[in-house]
């Protein structure tokens, strides 16, 4: 049964921050393949329009040098890729999206034997798809906008503002807040890209953005991280230029959320559901939006949280005393306690075909 922690224990929360020192100070050398490259649309976007000071590989790999561990930015895209992973103790992912957050990933570490942080398959699978995950949160009895997907076809219009959103991927990439039925059509193509993929049609609520940290610390405790209010001052919605904000022009304010009890507990509940519900480990991001009659509506479900200096993770991290390294040590920890998914298969052995291939075309 999972323990869950609110943001006022404080000395919980302290007492384990320096039980987290005290354990990555015994595992000097740790080897951590950090996982990232321009898989998937976000992480495309990430990596040509980013700066590389902002990026989370950054923040990752300057707490992964404060740790000591022995570490390297290891690119899916790369050849080597699967023969380098298994040279290292824990696999930590900084990869969005499909490929990267949906399962796939944590299916080829599980068959490699490779332990790594977050969740596992099935969660990560849900979590990373947006209609599933609806569905589930309607099994859970869990708040969330009125929905429909689109498969292709007629576009039923009833008249109100929607958002069209791809299944699949973060930082609202392919997303539209459509208020003009002349606009539908091209939002749903848009969403559903060249694959024609189901895009999930969304009834805008309107409200302020609110976004909730999890991180799993030892013991199986969880600390629910404060609810942080999000507001796009330039923009109609928290799109994808709002949070990049290249520029650094301030297009977003971050606060610490001002709610009355009832609602914060509501919130907290709810959050609480979905960690045990979905099956989420590590570390997650809930994100919410909160009408002005103080009524909450889940939006997604984030297993792989942005971890840049400046992400809403890592501030609501530091709001409870917990450093950006603690957070990268409390993965790490997580990782490594966690029972390995182990079953009566070969372990793998990888060779260099190289040499092969160069003798069959040799003269």
């Amino acid at each position: 049964m999972t323990l869950f922690l609110s943001p006022t224990s404080d000395l919980a929360v302290q007492k384990t921050a320096e039980e987290l020192r005290q354990w990555g100070q015994s595992r000097q050398g740790l080897g951590v393949a950090l996982v990232y490259g321009p898989v998937s649309a976000e992480d495309r976007l990430y990596h040509s329009k980013c700066p590389v000071a902002q990026r989370s590989v950054t923040a990752l790999a300057e707490a992964l040098e404060e740790i000591g561990a022995r570490w390297r930015v290891l690119n899916p895209c790369e050849p080597d890729f699967i023969m380098d992973l298994v040279g290292y103790d824990v696999a930590l992912s900084n990869l969005h999206g499909p490929y990267g957050e949906d399962g796939r990933l944590q299916g080829l570490l599980d068959y490699l034997r490779v332990p790594y942080c977050g969740s596992g398959v099935g969660a990560s699978a849900v979590a990373a798809d947006k209609i599933l995950c609806k569905r589930v949160m309607l099994t859970l009895g869990v708040p969330t906008p009125g929905w429909q997907v689109w498969t292709g076809g007629p576009t039923p219009w009833n008249g109100r503002p929607v958002m069209v959103k791809p299944p699949f991927g973060g930082s609202s990439v392919g997303m539209s807040l459509v208020r003009d039925p002349a606009d539908f059509p091209g939002a749903l193509a848009d969403a559903a890209g060249d694959e024609g993929a189901a895009v999930l049609v969304e009834e805008y609520v309107s409200g302020t953005p609110l976004t909730v940290g999890l991180l799993e610390l030892p013991g199986r405790s969880v600390i629910v991280l404060p609810p942080l209010a999000t507001e796009a001052i330039e923009a109609e919605f928290y799109d994808a230029d709002t949070k990049l904000d290249v520029d650094s022009s301030g297009t977003v304010t971050v606060r610490a959320a001002e709610l009355v009890p009832d609602v914060l507990d509501k919130i907290t509940s709810i959050v609480r559901t979905l960690w045990d519900g979905i099956g989420l480990h590590g570390s997650a991001r809930i994100d919410f939006i909160l009408t002005e009659g103080g009524e909450p509506y889940v939006l997604e479900v984030n297993s792989t949280p942005g971890m840049s200096r400046d992400s809403n993770f890592a501030v609501g991290a530091a709001m409870v005393g917990l450093t950006h390294t603690d957070v990268v040590l409390a993965m790490l920890h997580e990782a490594l306690a966690r029972p390995p998914y182990d079953v009566p298969l070969t372990t793998p052995v990888f060779a260099s075909t190289t040499p092969t291939r160069e003798a069959a075309v040799s003269p």
